[in-house]
């Protein structure tokens, strides 16, 4: 087996691929408005209660209608994940991550095309799009090698007349519940993590982007995974979320979303409900309210460019998205200026043309982001931006607030759009307190060309993933395993090579001579 290697990027200032992504993209728009399926073993159930998923760029468009899962379908999805998980926990390890090689090739090869359907259902550009299929293959290919090499014998302390071994086992049936922000990758990482350990999984796709999920499944099954190992069930939240969580025979709940759902799962999870005979596990990853941090010996086009890219990329819609800024007084209005003039030239307008800004994902999230900005005009000092974007979508100016006091509201929630906080450190010591004044702790960044504090922020800033001279996104599989602190999650490590224990246990077994 060839050493894993990070799926590269798509240089689109080539011609040709130029031409395969407006290929694949009209390939796509030609399939707007189909009816999926819900997927439960062998069968696929069309519903009577559908939900139109719409582009967030263009209102006008529906990329595809989902069918909708409820108590009683969610119940049957259960039971067939039990009935297959008699059977698919004993499969091979080898065998089981055969089949994520297999859907990482025919992926590659469609490459343009499922990037394609991110551009319109979940309003990315050409470029975070490729970003987001090409972390999809990154974990498949590693989660592949991970079973293989933990599937394998592991070490122990030997014992003259014994023989020991330890054995990982899966855990049973799971919940995934991934985001919208990352509609392949990172459900596919999730959904790939669980059934390579030997579970089965319900899959409960963001009710912003099914289709892109839905898309994933037909995948899956056309590269030959058993029915039964993944079952689609995409359906209202305020419906189903609570009985799939507290159903007994959920044995683990993999959820990545905001702060106040994930604690919502941590508490029912906790509950042991009749007949269960296992104490719930949560794998969460819950957001963040990242920074980037400058001293007045940095590199100050870097770090304003850092900063840019940190909290406009994906309209600031990553858990990762750097939206506070917080810079030493010295540099303060020279960084400033650099990041609103670069943030100046950034262009608006549809994603599918390839525009640097696109939408913010829905109604709910341009209300939230405006409702936001409304207080940091009492906050801060509008810079630039602060209203609504030309175009039939939902469009906002990416925003920056200066002269932001570090306990400001905008300094502290996670608003999940375009919006940067600036806010002013006396010394490098009170920047990394000012960072670590949240209760989240997922990315950082750092710029500074101080030694003495490269090393103090690497013990004191506190977050998951710490950058250094760099943007605080664009975390890589099997490089940067990403997780945080606090309440951005349960520390665990996507992309880490301790990441597949979160779906197993450890046995041991003994046998004397």
């Amino acid at each position: 087996m060839i050493e894993f290697r990070n799926e590269p990027f798509t240089d689109f200032a080539d011609p040709a691929n130029r031409q395969a992504m407006e290929a694949a993209l009209a390939k796509v728009k030609a399939e707007f408005g189909k009816v999926y399926p819900l997927v439960i073993g062998r069968e696929k159930m069309f519903t009577d209660k559908r939900d139109q998923s719409v582009n967030p760029g263009n209102l006008d468009e529906v990329v595809g209608i989902q069918s909708q899962a409820d108590k009683k379908l969610v119940d049957q999805a259960i039971q067939v994940a039990l009935e297959t998980f008699k059977t698919w926990q004993h499969v091979d390890p080898h065998t089981r991550a055969g089949y994520l090689f297999k859907a990482a090739a025919v992926m590659r090869r469609r490459k343009f095309e499922f990037a394609a359907w991110i551009v319109y259902e979940a309003g990315k550009n050409w470029a975070e799009a490729d970003a987001d299929v090409a972390e999809a293959i990154d974990f498949l290919e590693f989660y592949g090698r991970e079973m293989i090499r933990l599937g394998g014998p592991q070490p122990l302390v030997p014992l003259p007349g014994e023989d020991n071994r330890l054995y990982y086992i899966p855990l049973g049936v799971g919940l995934i519940i991934p985001p919208w922000n990352f509609p392949l990758a990172i459900m596919a990482g999730m959904t790939v993590s669980a059934i390579v350990t030997g579970n089965t999984v319900l899959l409960k796709p963001a009710s912003q982007t099914p289709i892109i999920a839905a898309k994933f499944v037909e995948l899956m099954e056309e590269i030959g995974l058993p029915p039964g190992v993944i079952n689609y069930v995409p359906g209202d939240p305020a419906e189903i979320g609570d009985f799939m969580v507290e159903h007994p025979k959920t044995r683990f709940i993999s959820f990545t979303g905001s702060r106040d759902t994930g604690l919502r799962i941590n508490e029912r999870a906790a509950k042991a409900a009749q007949g269960q005979i296992w104490i719930k596990r949560l794998v969460a990853e819950m957001g963040g309210k990242d920074a980037v941090v400058v001293d007045a010996s940095a590199d100050l086009e870097e770090a304003a460019i850092g900063i840019v890219q940190s909290a406009f990329g994906f309209q600031g819609q990553k858990c990762s998205a750097g939206s506070r800024a917080i810079i030493h007084k010295d540099v303060y209005d020279e960084v400033l200026a650099k990041v609103v003039e670069k943030t100046k030239q950034l262009r608006i307008g549809l994603p599918e043309q390839n525009y640097p800004v696109g939408p913010v994902i829905d109604q709910k999230a341009f209300n939230k982001i405006m409702s936001y900005i409304e207080i940091g005009q009492g906050e801060g000092r509008l810079m630039l931006g602060g209203g609504r974007a030309e175009g039939n979508g939902w469009y906002i100016e990416p925003t920056i607030f200066a002269d932001v006091k570090e306990d400001a509201r905008i300094m502290r929630d996670e608003i999940f759009g375009p919006v940067v906080a600036f806010c002013k450190a006396d010394s490098f010591e009170h920047a990394v307190d000012i960072f670590n004044n949240t209760e989240y702790g997922l990315t950082g960044s750092l710029y500074t060309n101080n030694r003495e504090h490269l090393e103090y922020a690497r013990r004191h800033m506190h977050c998951g993933n710490l950058y250094f001279n760099r943007k605080c996104t664009g975390a890589l599989v099997g490089v940067h395993p990403f997780g945080g602190f606090n309440m951005s999650g349960t520390d665990s490590k996507a992309g880490g090579r301790d990441y597949l224990l979160w779906f197993m246990q450890a046995k041991v077994v003994s046998e004397r001579f």
